[in-house]
């Protein structure tokens, strides 16, 4: 029987904790552990490596935008889809653009959730469709965007580093990260910016860096 992936549930609601868990582990596959505040989720990160974070926005200790980062610092492969009650396009620009891979409400229904996560956990960003809208009309969704807006300040440093011709380990150096962390990064940067390798992700790094 193939093992379970692991989701963390920060949010401060029990109510909720226990809806989404009981979503989540009746869609099968996966095991729920939660969270209820900044500081307990990332206590929890290196004893769970979780495969999906389902992220609040609201927590009592900080900010769910704030958590992102720290979340991707210690362990950058972890897939993290924000479940917020914002349903406003400046609120999904903001965790999109902090490394979020999707963003649903806690207005849409039990299968767009599942749905979100499954996409998620498979490798592919998702909006839900009302967020999607909105960020549309906003004219900061999809291509309508500059390709390198959506970066996280790592992916951005490591982006500008490898434009001025760092090697990995220079880059990994510099940045105080492993070596993994910045190759991880890199096949993340190529994912995003829709390039097959490295030489073309340095031609687009002498283009547009800074």
């Amino acid at each position: 029987m193939p093992e379970k992936k692991r989701v963390l549930l920060i949010d401060d609601h029990a109510v909720v904790r226990a809806g989404c868990r009981m979503l989540l582990e009746g869609w099968g596959g996966l095991e729920v552990v939660e969270a209820a505040s900044a500081s307990e989720a990332l206590r929890l990160m290196s004893e769970v490596a979780p495969a999906l974070v389902l992220l609040d926005l609201n927590l009592p200790d900080g900010t769910g935008l704030d958590l992102i980062a720290p979340l991707l610092a210690l362990d950058s492969g972890v897939r993290i889809l924000v479940f917020s009650m914002h349903e406003d396009a400046a609120h999904a620009t903001r965790a999109m653009e902090r490394g979020a891979h999707g963003y649903v409400t806690k207005s849409d229904d039990p299968e767009t959730i599942v749905e979100a996560a499954a996409t998620v956990l498979g490798g592919a960003p998702y909006l839900s469709r009302p967020v999607a809208q909105k960020l549309a009309l906003a004219g900061v969704g999809g291509m309508s965007r500059h390709p390198l807006a959506g970066l996280t300040r790592r992916e951005r440093a490591v982006f500008d580093l490898f434009g001025q011709g760092k090697t990995l380990s220079e880059i990994a150096a510099q940045l105080d990260v492993s070596y993994k962390t910045v190759a991880n990064t890199c096949s993340q940067l190529k994912t995003r910016l829709h390039v097959s390798n490295s030489a073309e992700l340095m031609r687009l790094a002498i283009e547009n860096g800074r």
